[in-house]
C-alpha cells in the first residue's frame, strides 16, 4: 500500500489503499489516543500508570488502548495481573507524530478553525468508512440526531 508517490509516478493511490490509510489515521484522531501514544513513546506503561498521567478513567484508557491495539499501533504483555503496553513500531510512530507537528506548524490556525473538525466544530461528520467498529453505534446515533 503506497499513499505517497514519487515524482515520476502520477497515478493516484488505489481506493483500497486510501481506505486502509484512513483507518490508520482514525487511530490518531482522538486527543486521548494521541496522549497515550506520546506516553508510550517514553516507554512501557500499565493502564493504571496511564490513567494517573492522563487523568482519565480506567475504562476510557482501556477503550483507547483497545483501538490502538486493533490498529496495530500498540501491543501488550502480561506482567502479574496487569498488562504492560508499548508501541509496536516506536520509530515509525514518532516519525508520524513529528510529521504531524511539522504540518500543523505550516498550516497555522487552519486546522483549529476547520468548521467540521476544528476547535469550534462539532466533529459529528465522521465518514462511515473510517469509523472504528467499537464507535459505530455511537456514530450512527450522532448522525441520526444531526440529520433530524
Amino acid at each position: 500500500m503506497a499513499m505517497t508517490k514519487v515524482l515520476d509516478d502520477v497515478k493516484p493511490a488505489e481506493p483500497e489503499a486510501m481506505a486502509v490509510a484512513s483507518y490508520l489515521f482514525h487511530g490518531f484522531s482522538d486527543p486521548s489516543r494521541l496522549a497515550i501514544l506520546q506516553h508510550l513513546a517514553l516507554g512501557e506503561h500499565r493502564v493504571v500508570d496511564l490513567t494517573g498521567h492522563l487523568g482519565l478513567a480506567q475504562s476510557t484508557v482501556s477503550k483507547h488502548l483497545a483501538c490502538l491495539r486493533d490498529c496495530g499501533l500498540v501491543e501488550s504483555r502480561p506482567e502479574g495481573r496487569a498488562s504492560v503496553f508499548s508501541l509496536m513500531h516506536p520509530e515509525a510512530t514518532l516519525k508520524v507524530l513529528a510529521a504531524a507537528e511539522q504540518l500543523l506548524a505550516l498550516t497555522g490556525d487552519a486546522v483549529a478553525l476547520c468548521p467540521v473538525y476544528g476547535a469550534d466544530g462539532s466533529a459529528t461528520h465522521t465518514p462511515d468508512a473510517v469509523a472504528h467498529p467499537a464507535e459505530a453505534p455511537a456514530r450512527a446515533d450522532r448522525t441520526t440526531r444531526a440529520s433530524s
